[in-house]
């Protein structure tokens, strides 16, 4: 590990023993600030809002963007008590799990499990708890930053995932995995690259979405879950949650397929609607006009 991260390392195992009531406390008034200050994730997140919530009025909405950039600032300050704690103390803030045994019988089905994980409260806290449970693989991009990786084993501890790229080697390994009876976790909402997804609806508007999930199920029948991690007020933990995947989502016909995922995310999303990460520029595309 290189000296500068490692610096960083011991800053986080520093940082990570304040109360995490504390380190979102600081997450919230990041928010609000970024939100005064204006720019992009304020202008991502607004467009955002007023696709999802076409109905509501100017002010209600205003509300809405500000509980999202709040929350969205949480999201990064909390992560100094998830990788600084170590991953059992992380777990520690874990106060309910909804829908475990959803869970727990796919897993005895031994047919594979997919865990679609969308970018909605705590995902971290959440492989945490999957990798305790279970050994699972999940699918990535590396970071820019190459001597990251090296940081994120450190802090993940025994509880890290096996960590598989995002290409063509990388997919060969989920398969097998979950041929295997393996389980894997995947991005649901991330976009894909070009010529690897098709467009679906999410939220009322088309948005461009990841084939490769609905093609690992039809052609493994694994089950697939939807789970996240949702961040209880005032610095109170975590509730975990795990939902059936709608109808449809391993159908051969890949739109529909695609709209069946996209609509398993929304039921997550739902549950925790701020706490979605509102301002990823979710609805670009490069062959149609972006609302951005």
């Amino acid at each position: 590990m290189r000296l500068d991260i490692y610096l960083v390392y011991l800053l986080l195992r520093l940082f990570g023993l304040l109360p995490l009531r504390w380190l979102q406390a600081i997450g919230a008034g990041l928010g609000r600030l970024t939100l005064r200050r204006g720019g992009r994730m304020a202008r991502y997140t607004a467009v955002n809002m007023a696709i999802a919530r076409p109905a509501l009025n100017d002010a209600v909405r205003a509300a809405l963007v500000r509980e999202a950039m709040i929350e969205g600032g949480k999201s990064i300050t909390e992560i100094v008590k998830i990788w600084g704690a170590g991953a059992e103390r992380a777990l520690d803030l874990v106060r309910e799990v909804r829908g475990e045994a959803l869970f727990d019988a796919a897993l005895a089905a031994g047919k594979g499990v997919i865990i679609a994980a969308p970018h909605l409260g705590c995902w971290e806290l959440l492989n945490y708890w999957l990798c305790r449970k279970t050994p699972m693989a999940i699918l990535y991009r590396p970071p820019r930053i190459a001597a990251v990786e090296a940081l994120l084993r450190k802090v993940r501890g025994a509880l890290a995932p096996e960590q598989v790229r995002a290409e063509g080697a990388g997919v060969r390994t989920l398969y097998k995995r979950l041929a295997s009876g393996g389980t894997v976790g995947i991005l649901p909402d991330q976009k894909p690259r070009a010529g690897e997804g098709e467009f679906a609806p999410f939220f009322g508007r088309e948005a461009m979405t990841m084939v490769l999930l609905p093609r690992l199920a039809a052609r493994t029948g694994a089950t697939v879950l939807f789970a996240f991690a949702e961040r209880l007020p005032r610095g109170k933990g975590y509730r975990i949650h795990f939902l059936p995947a709608p109808d449809g989502l391993d159908d051969a016909d890949l739109p529909r397929a695609c709209a069946a995922l996209n609509r398993g995310v929304e039921n997550c999303v739902e549950l925790a609607f701020a706490q979605y990460q509102w301002h990823y520029k979710r609805y670009s595309a490069d062959n149609r006009p972006s609302p951005y």
